[in-house]
Formats: structure tokens, C-alpha cells, sequence
């Protein structure tokens, strides 16, 4: 399912490769991933999901 998407870390990241942070992939849907851990679990949310999460943390 994460194969071959475009990932972008969150802004909020420290600018060492260290930095605890989360990465997304936006598409039809937004799969959400550790930054530290590339291979593991993803979290998928909808379109519609994505979008209410974001609005209520901006």
C-alpha cells in the first residue's frame, strides 16, 4: 500500500535525521508512518478524515 508514494516529513521535524517525527503520503487517501521506522506500521486515513484531522490541529 506505500509502495511508491511521495512521503513528506512534517514541518515541525528537528533538522537532524534523528528527530522523532511522522512523515504522510498524500493521494486518494493519507497513510501516516514513524519518520525513524519506514518499514513499519502505517496508519491510512480517508480524504475526508485527513482533512478534519488537520483543521482541528491548525
Amino acid at each position: 500500500m506505500s509502495h511508491n508514494r511521495s512521503w513528506r516529513k512534517s514541518t515541525y521535524s528537528g533538522p537532524q535525521g534523528d528527530s522523532a517525527c511522522v512523515e504522510v503520503s498524500l493521494a486518494q487517501d493519507a497513510l501516516v508512518r514513524d519518520s525513524k521506522a519506514t518499514q513499519g506500521e502505517v496508519l491510512a486515513f480517508s480524504a475526508d478524515a485527513w482533512r478534519a484531522f488537520v483543521v482541528s490541529v491548525a
